[in-house]
């Protein structure tokens, strides 16, 4: 994925209208949220309810939402955010909202020694049940006065890797890949981690939804799979998040050209 002339990242936009950008540096910039008319408040707060009614494990709590995405020189991006709740994310489903914001979040490729790489479908308790994604989420704002860099988000992107597989990696170990914006303007920051053999990655993932069916918890994950290709994706029963296809098909190009990892994962 070459940057343009001028050296700014040059997206690649798959069939299904998400893009793609290959950076090395990602910048954030905090903004206010915009002002909701009354009129979109009213509209917004209905669909919420709406959705709890339907999904009473949903929470409205704090979230850092995507304002914005702009090149930021040669193989860089600025990422422009607002702090709110998630019960913005309800205008998506409003027509004629104009004081929408995109979600943000972060997601981790888990790589197999053998090209391969972890999927996980959402649990029923989610917001999004039976869809497949990476292992991630949505991303938190930090302590009024603290700054939101690549480093947080480097250790939030651990910690969901940790909290929905049971792998555990340290954040320093979490490399910089993509970054990805859906054809609803969704925002993802990907990090690529090292690569651990299938049979860790399995042994982990089933110690974890033991010990939270054990704890009376639903795990956020109610299943994975490893997958090398679209066509092993696509092989999967339910709904993919839009960006899925498009991140398997790039990292399955790019697997052939990265070096063995070292024997023992």
């Amino acid at each position: 994925m070459p940057p343009t002339p001028d050296g700014t990242p040059g997206p690649v936009s798959p069939p299904s209208g998400v893009e793609l950008f290959d950076v090395h540096r990602v910048r954030l910039v905090e903004t206010p949220a915009p002002e909701l008319p009354p009129w979109e408040r009213l509209a917004m707060d209905r669909v919420w309810d709406e959705a709890v009614r339907a999904n009473p494990s949903l929470f409205d709590g704090p979230v850092a939402a995507g304002a914005g995405l702009a090149p930021d020189g040669p193989r860089g991006l600025v990422l422009t955010w607002a702090r709110t709740t998630y019960r913005r994310y309800a205008l998506r489903r409003v027509p004629g909202a104009t004081a929408r914001l995109s979600p943000f979040f972060v997601d981790v490729v888990q790589p197999t020694q053998d090209g391969r790489m972890i999927v996980g479908r959402m649990g029923r308790a989610t917001s999004v049940p039976g869809r497949w994604q990476l292992p991630g989420g949505c991303v938190e704002p930090p302590a009024e006065g603290r700054a939101l860099d690549l480093d947080a988000l480097r250790g939030h992107a651990a910690r969901e890797l940790a909290e929905e597989t049971g792998v555990e990696t340290s954040a320093e170990n979490l490399r910089l890949w993509l970054v990805t914006r859906g054809a609803h303007g969704g925002v993802g920051v990907l990090f690529l981690a090292p690569p651990r053999p299938a049979s860790v990655l399995r042994e982990r993932f089933a110690a974890l939804v033991a010990a939270e069916t054990a704890g009376g918890r639903e795990p956020e994950l109610d299943r994975i799979a490893l997958v090398g290709s679209r066509a092993e994706l696509a092989e999967l029963t339910g709904p993919g998040a839009d960006y899925l296809a498009p991140v398997v098909t790039r990292y399955a190009a790019a697997a052939p050209l990265r070096p063995p990892p070292p024997d023992g994962g």
